[in-house]
């Protein structure tokens, strides 16, 4: 570490090298650790009032973790199930949506890296970018409008005769799911278009020429080479999933609470921040436990992920 500090102060300079550091350190502290820490402190106390603070009701409780794992003294069941299953419905349609934006970015991206030559593969990667110009917010509503009653879904649906009543896939969470993957696509897709493009030409060809079929050349020399540029993109696309907020407001049907919603409603709502910060916190710590195992399953280190 000591020579690394040696090594960045010569390269950059005292001035510049400090400035740096000051930036980076200033980001992690402040953006990063001081809010979680806070997250933290605040999922332990209680939802007491402002004059309450300091005084012998200001004390460290489980409370608000009980409470997400058995609800209200009220609650008849042995478990808060309304709570925790919106959590893991969450969970498991992150991780749905993970591996849908996986099976569609991977093609993609071995043809922009590989196959495409030139102003081709230029135009596809402006193609990709230039619809993220539009706010989150409005490309939402343009999914809700799309699959909507009267969208162009349903009214080609019922002009090609496949359907003869409107589908509603707002409430089927088809919009939803629609929504998220196309949220995040370009975050798994660049990882893997990186990682892929890394890959020397001449091992595809010899394998090629040795008679290895496509499928086998995608198994044992490309995947493996590309696997931490697609652990990262799997893991940014989970990560934020499981963290929307706008798509599942918009495009979520009546029974499709999202986690981060009941987050926000205890937020700005029923004003309890503690259980809120709890809530979050467990969120939180699931998906970093999640992406953790995934890692291991997949035998990728994060200094893979970062290169």
């Amino acid at each position: 570490m000591v020579n690394y500090f040696r090594w960045f102060f010569t390269k950059n300079g005292l001035v510049l090298g400090s400035i740096l550091m000051g930036a980076v350190a200033f980001w992690c502290i402040v953006m990063i650790i001081l809010p979680q820490m806070f997250m933290l402190d605040y999922s332990f106390r209680l939802n007491l009032a402002p004059h309450e603070y300091g005084t012998a009701k200001d004390v460290l409780t489980l409370e608000n973790y009980h409470y997400l794992l058995y609800g209200s003294s009220a609650n008849t069941d042995s478990f808060n199930f309304q709570d925790l299953g919106v959590f893991w419905r969450t969970i498991v349609a992150a991780l749905f949506v993970t591996a849908f934006d996986l099976a569609i970015c991977y093609p993609i991206a071995f043809y922009m890296a590989k196959v495409a030559q030139g102003g081709l593969s230029r135009l596809l990667v402006l193609s990709l970018i230039v619809p993220y110009w539009v706010n989150e917010i409005l490309r939402a509503f343009a999914f809700r409008i799309i699959f909507g009653a009267s969208g162009i879904i349903n009214e080609t649906g019922m002009d090609l005769g496949l359907w003869d009543q409107p589908i509603d896939f707002i409430r089927a969470d088809i919009a939803l799911y629609a929504g998220l993957s196309y949220a995040y696509i370009l975050l798994m897709i660049f990882p893997i278009y990186n990682a892929i493009e890394s890959l020397d030409t001449n091992q595809l060809e010899a394998a090629r020429d040795l008679g290895s079929p496509w499928w086998r050349i995608h198994w044992r020399v490309i995947i493996p080479y590309a696997k931490p540029g697609i652990t990262s993109g799997c893991t940014m696309v989970f990560m934020l999933t499981a963290g929307a907020l706008a798509a599942p407001q918009i495009l979520g049907g009546p029974s499709s609470l999202w986690f981060t919603q009941r987050v926000y409603e205890l937020f700005n709502k029923a004003i309890h921040w503690p259980r809120g910060s709890a809530y979050a916190f467990v969120l939180l710590v699931a998906c970093i436990v999640i992406v953790m195992l995934l890692m291991r399953l997949f035998k990728v280190r994060l200094g893979e992920i970062a290169r």
